[in-house]
């Protein structure tokens, strides 16, 4: 594949503080091959990487490549290892809504952040969340991965004093709609202040979360 079908977009850190992000789902592995040979000297984070995409790249990428199956992210290049305290908790509703929430913890260890998961604390046994409230107060963030009915986030939106930011998850049976239900219900919560990204859009949750730590600083 020429080079000039692959146009990296290398200076977007200078100019927002976020890496160029590769969205693998629907490239092929000459794209993506493509592209990681464009990106040498950089770093990226990788999206949606199918395990029979990573196992098709030529060895020299896939075994650099760090890897993380749930969430289906790579990191290429150099990372940098978390510092300091967690500022942020990545929560989920369910164990199936771990695969957005993981996306989101492994966008903020990309760039630095370290993170505090917390998994399977829904509503329909809410004696699990009341465990663990008085710790998720404690962070100055919180991501909630829910589908269904994603009531967690409307809930947590009432309980805790930071930023919430609600991840409509694709979880769910019928009316659930492929994670639509979710996110019209985080939309319509009652919870003042909660804001709420795309279904399953851990990475972009992630973005928002490390903008809000940024401007904290």
């Amino acid at each position: 594949m020429p080079d000039r079908d692959i146009k990296l977009d290398l200076e977007r850190h200078s100019r927002i503080g976020f890496d160029e992000a590769i969205f693998c789902a629907g490239k092929s592995s000459d794209q993506l091959t493509a592209i990681l040979d464009q990106a040498d000297g950089a770093t990226l984070l990788l999206t949606r990487l199918e395990q029979t995409a990573l196992d098709a790249l030529p060895d020299h990428h896939r075994t650099t490549l760090n890897y993380e199956p749930v969430s289906r992210t790579a990191f290429f290049g150099n990372i940098t290892p978390a510092q300091g305290a967690s500022r942020t908790a990545v929560i989920t509703a369910g164990t199936s809504d771990t695969p957005a929430s993981r996306e989101a913890a492994r966008t903020l260890r990309y760039y630095g952040y370290s993170c505090t998961e917390i998994t399977d604390i829904g509503v329909a046994g809410l004696w699990r969340l009341t465990e663990r409230v008085e710790e998720i107060r404690t962070y100055p963030v919180v991501i909630v991965a829910a589908g269904l009915d994603a009531a967690l986030a409307s809930v947590l939106g009432g309980l805790v004093p930071g930023v919430v930011i609600g991840l409509p998850t694709s979880t769910g049976y019928g009316v659930a709609e492929g994670g639509m239900t979710a996110l019209r219900s985080m939309l319509v919560s009652c919870a003042p202040g909660i804001t709420v990204v795309n279904i399953d859009n851990g990475y972009g949750a992630a973005c928002a979360a490390i903008r809000v730590l940024g401007a904290s600083t």
